[in-house]
């Protein structure tokens, strides 16, 4: 039955679609430039790299286990400590909810008219952010109704869209060296000071550059996602370390090539530094209109012609975006919930919110998540922010809620290797001390990198980035102990 498990190939290819985000590319150049590949590679040696050996040995051991990191956590540590962790892991689906809600409209924007035109839209005389609100709630509400009712289908437009953004990257980089080898110079000057200090403004403090290494930090994201793949490779106890180093050297490599192909056709005081709309949302589309626009002035068409292949360029990557979003909402609406509600002992929670209807989700639960979301979306979209403020703190709320439970992913993976009772099929940290070493590593990065994105907009003086930042990952963890404790207290006291 061997020849039906995954092969290093395989293997590697999974982790770089379940880990690699386009995005990020333009993110990282938009904030830093070309000084954002160094910390990129840095985030790979002292997180990427030594988190997902814990993520293969904690999969490895409970593969035959409901509950996911919940499990993990529970076994390593203790159920109060994992319900915890696992309710600012939740946070995180919440928030990246409450920022997809509002952000798909940029790449459907973008798909119809070639630009991004949200911060012109108003709807019945309300702002802008308004407005953007108001749709995200209408498509929270919809997308909820068919997500309770069980439908899978738009998975397949999943698929699509996440083979067509992947196809973006190659674009990219093959139509950036294209440019590269025609003009025989990059846009953006290179040379040692342009390699390690940023063009941006906001990135000339060491506080808010030690900040953005949580935007590398979320470029490696998603790699829990990885660890139920052990069981099901060939010769895990080789393949599985070469296919996590492969990886990681591959994406750290894609990324740096990425970033640096930008600035092959970007300069980036010309196109971003001047661009007064422009946010964490946009910027991927603004950059590739640029790179159609440059790659049509490099083969020597018109302006008017350069202009309108910026134009389809910019339309292809908001289609494919729109329709991976649209796939993978669906699939997060489902997912989290089913794994709070059915990892989690039933008797936390009321039997209204556990309740599974006849399409084999929780509805009632679904709902309510529904509309918590929906709160979420009017107190942030009303609060008064311009598109730019509002689109950046959706962006750097989502980056620090999903970095958080990494912490205590990391801590557990201590006990994990503590406990002889836990049966251990794949073992990549077989020194003790080096396993302590490396969860030091991976918790010292991650910890210091949220310290800073926090800390960064307060000095400042813009406070309220930084208590959204914070909000709900600590709200949810202080509600997720309470809970946790009432059930202590009123049932297993009882039996």
């Amino acid at each position: 039955m061997d020849n039906k498990k995954l092969s290093l190939f395989a293997l590697v290819l999974m982790i770089f679609t379940s880990v690699f985000g386009s995005a990020n590319i333009s993110r990282a150049f938009y904030l830093m430039g070309y000084a954002s590949i160094i910390w990129y590679i840095l985030a790979a040696l002292c997180f990427f790299i030594p988190f997902a050996f814990m993520i293969a040995e904690f999969g490895a051991a409970f593969s035959k286990k409901h509950g996911g990191i919940y499990t993990w956590m529970s076994e390593s540590v203790n159920p109060k400590f994992a319900f915890t962790g696992i309710s600012m892991w939740y946070a995180s689906a919440i928030i990246w909810m409450v920022n997809t809600s509002s952000a798909i409209w940029v790449p459907l924007s973008n798909a119809i008219f070639g630009v991004d035109k949200t911060s012109d839209g108003h709807l019945f005389g309300l702002s802008s952010v308004e407005t953007i609100g108001i749709l995200a709630v209408i498509l929270m509400i919809i997308i909820t109704f068919i997500a309770t009712r069980g439908i899978s289908q738009i998975q397949k437009v999943t698929s699509i869209g996440g083979f067509a953004a992947m196809l973006t990257n190659v674009i990219l980089i093959v139509g950036g060296a294209i440019i590269l080898l025609i003009n025989g110079h990059t846009f953006q000057p290179l040379s040692w000071k342009a390699i390690l200090v940023s063009p941006n403004p906001q990135y000339d403090s060491l506080i808010n550059v030690l900040g953005f290494v949580v935007y590398a930090i979320f470029a490696y994201g998603g790699l829990e996602t990885i660890g139920g793949l052990v069981d099901q490779t060939k010769t895990p106890e080789k393949t599985f370390p070469r296919g996590i180093t492969i990886s990681a050297l591959t994406i750290s490599v894609v990324y740096s090539i990425g970033i640096f192909m930008v600035g092959a056709f970007t300069n980036w005081s010309q196109v971003l530094g001047s661009h007064h709309n422009i946010n964490l949302v946009n910027v991927p589309f603004i950059i590739l209109n640029n790179f159609g626009y440059q790659l049509g002035t490099a083969l020597n068409f018109s302006h008017g012609v350069s202009v309108e292949i910026g134009m389809w360029v910019s339309r292809y990557v908001g289609i494919s975006i729109f329709l991976a979003l649209s796939g993978a909402f669906i699939t997060l609406i489902i997912s989290p919930i089913k794994t709070i509600v059915e990892g989690t002992p039933k008797e936390i929670w009321p039997k209204f919110f556990t309740k599974i209807n006849k399409h084999d989700v929780p509805g009632n639960a679904m709902m309510i998540q529904g509309l918590l979301v929906i709160a979420f979306i009017l107190i942030i979209s009303f609060g008064g922010q311009s598109a730019k403020a509002f689109f950046n703190i959706l962006v750097q709320m989502t980056n620090v809620a999903m970095v958080i439970p990494y912490l205590f992913i990391a801590f557990a993976f201590i006990g994990f290797k503590a406990n002889s009772k836990i049966k251990k099929p794949f073992v990549f940290y077989k020194n003790p001390l080096i396993a302590k070493i490396a969860v030091c590593v991976v918790m010292l990065t991650v910890g210091f990198a949220i310290i800073f994105t926090i800390i960064a907009p307060a000095l400042s003086g813009n406070y309220v980035s930084s208590i959204w930042m914070v909000v709900g990952p600590v709200i949810f963890g202080i509600i997720g102990y309470l809970l946790y404790h009432h059930y202590e207290k009123k049932y297993l006291k009882n039996n």
